[in-house]
Formats: structure tokens, C-alpha cells, sequence
């Protein structure tokens, strides 16, 4: 907890240009994203939505990073694991409630994608695929687009840790580089791709040491303090603005829940270092922050989750009854018509 010289505790998130208002909006989405997801572990439990990846624990660096960005020219590349930063660009718990349930209102597919696939045109996000990776290449290549058409727009594209070591992070980081282009290669390295842990994937101390190679940035931050990711995601979003190109980011997170709803986390990692990464729930550190700073307390909070769930209450019913996609549109949008 950082103190200025009366005791108090420091305005962080005023010092980033951000409102009262925007710190706000910003826990409450990362509390939505939360709600949303937990839900989903309880549908998947009682067999009614058949898969699901999580992103307990990534909710700070997802939402701190797409806040950063302008939403009105600003590309996302998503990967799975990245539905704060989904809500951020304006996707509703309704939304992702009907991909969960794959109904025929699913704005990514229209039920034909597995959750977690995030896309749509009208909020500029890339359509997501199970390819490992495949998103990062994508998203240099909306970047190459912008620059060509001097449209002065940003890509953010996101990975995991164990999508870092995938020959599409490391070709496209190449081309990146070389053309200087307008992208922000964000890895959430929440320390496991899946099963392996971080230290038998990769031989340097940290992700961000890559982008030397690819003669740009690379800078590792907390990925739990969703200001000190926006600083950040802000910070490079500015200099791809300038032509100065792109730069890649680690936020350092930890997964809370297993890699998704078919593993089993107990075979690979101690329940004891869980518990100890808990102490740094994103939710919990931030609310803390929060309250340091007068702009929540207890009752607050208490609405903010109450309400977010009433609304994740409303989408789950919703998306539950809503009707499912027509067998014949399966290849719809696949083939010319």
C-alpha cells in the first residue's frame, strides 16, 4: 500500500488520469467477469453447458489492459481465457451466457463455438479459436491493415504463458518488430500451460525478456493491480500510436480454478500454493484499494455484487430458455452463399 507523506493512502488511480467513476467501473466489471464465470462452473457441474475456461485470477490484468485502449477504433485478439477484458468492449452477461449454452442468439458463432471464443465485429474483437496462438499473427496483421491505412488504431492480442513458446507468438513478433506496427502483445503468464509449470517451458527468468529479440519493449508488471496494467497498456498504446511500434507485455497472474472444467489441477500443484495465491485475489486486493481511498465500503461493495449477480441471475434464465440454432444454419457463414 503506497502512503503519501500525511499518512494517507495514495490517489493511484487519479494519478493515471483515471475518474473516481473509472475505478469504479473498472472493479465492477472484473466483478461481473467473476459472477460470470462462477456461474458457468455450476452450469458445467450440473450438465447444462458442456465446457468451460476460466479466468478467476486474470479478471485485474484483462480489465486494466482493455480499459486502456479506445474502444471506438481499438482492436482486441482475445484468447479463450479472456472474458474481462470481452466486457470491457461491451460483450453482456447475456452474451456470453447464450455461447455458454451455444443458443442460437450467440453473438460470436451463433452457437457453433465452444465458450470462450470471443468475436464480434460490431465491438472490434477477433473471432477466437482452440489453435493455440492463432489469434497473435491476427492481430499483426489488423495492425499491418491500420498502419497502411494510417487509421492511427491500436491491436492488443492476448496469450497465455504457454502460448508464448507457439511458433505463431514468435513469427509474428519477428514481423511486428521489423515493420514497427501498432500492437500490444499481452501474455497473462499465470505460471501453467496447463499442467507444465513456467519454469519447464521457457529457460529465461521472464517472458518479457523475448521482446528483445524482436527489437522492441518487453515489460513484466503485476497482473493482479489492474492500474499498474493499465499504466502499462496505456503507456504502449501511446508509443504504437506514434509509430514507434509495438511492445510486449507480461502480466504476471495466477489461475485460481483448474486450466478448464475437464482438468483436474490437484495433479499437478498443491492446494496449499492455491490458497497462498488467493491471499492475492485480484478482487479482494483491489476492493482493498478501494476502500483505502473512500470510494467503497462495505455496503457499496454489497450492491456491486448483488447487482452483478441479479444480472448474471437474468442472463443465465435467459440464455437457459432461449431457443437453439436451426440445424441447417451449421454452415452458415462457412461457405458462400
Amino acid at each position: 500500500m503506497n502512503k503519501t507523506g500525511n499518512g494517507q493512502v495514495e490517489n493511484r488511480h487519479r494519478a493515471l488520469g483515471l475518474s473516481d467513476h473509472h475505478a469504479l467501473e473498472m472493479y465492477q466489471n472484473m466483478v461481473l467477469a467473476r459472477k460470470v464465470d462462477e456461474r458457468m462452473w455450476i452450469l458445467n457441474r450440473a450438465g447444462k453447458i458442456p465446457f468451460l475456461v476460466s479466468c478467476q485470477g486474470h479478471e485485474a490484468a484483462q480489465v486494466g489492459a482493455a480499459y486502456a485502449l479506445d474502444r471506438t477504433k481499438d482492436f482486441l485478439c482475445p484468447y479463450y481465457r479472456d472474458m474481462g477484458m470481452a466486457i470491457v468492449f461491451g460483450m453482456t452477461a447475456k452474451e456470453l451466457m447464450l455461447s455458454a449454452f451455444a443458443r442460437a442468439g450467440d453473438p460470436n458463432s451463433g452457437g457453433r463455438q465452444m465458450p470462450g471464443h470471443y468475436g464480434s465485429k460490431r465491438l472490434n474483437i477477433l473471432s477466437g479459436s482452440s489453435v493455440v496462438s492463432s489469434q497473435v499473427p491476427h492481430g499483426v496483421g489488423i495492425a499491418l491493415s491500420g498502419k497502411m491505412q494510417e487509421e492511427k488504431l491500436v491491436v492488443l492480442t492476448a496469450f497465455g504463458d504457454g502460448g508464448s513458446n507457439q511458433g505463431e507468438f514468435h513469427e509474428a513478433a519477428n514481423f511486428a518488430g521489423v515493420h514497427k506496427l501498432p500492437v500490444i502483445f499481452l501474455c497473462e503468464n499465470n505460471k501453467y500451460a496447463i499442467s507444465v509449470p513456467f519454469s519447464k517451458q521457457a529457460a529465461c527468468e521472464s517472458i518479457a525478456d523475448r521482446a528483445k529479440g524482436y527489437g522492441f519493449p518487453g515489460i513484466s508488471v503485476d497482473g493482479n493491480d489492474p492500474l499498474e496494467v493499465y499504466k502499462v497498456t496505456k503507456e504502449a498504446a501511446d508509443r504504437a500510436r506514434r509509430g514507434e511500434g509495438p511492445t510486449l507485455i507480461e502480466a504476471v497472474v495466477y489461475r485460481l480454478v483448474p486450466h478448464s472444467s475437464d482438468d483436474d489441477d490437484r495433479t499437478y500443484r498443491s492446494r496449499e500454493e492455491v490458497e497462498e495465491a488467493r491471499k492475492k485475489d485480484p478482487l479482494v486486493t483491489f476492493s482493498t484499494y478501494l476502500k483505502d481511498v473512500g470510494l467503497l465500503d462495505e455496503s457499496a461493495e454489497k450492491e456491486i455484487h448483488d447487482r452483478m449477480l441479479m444480472e448474471v441471475d437474468e442472463a443465465t434464465d435467459y440464455a437457459e430458455n432461449a431457443p437453439d440454432s436451426a440445424p441447417e444454419d451449421a454452415l452458415k457463414h462457412v461457405y458462400a452463399e
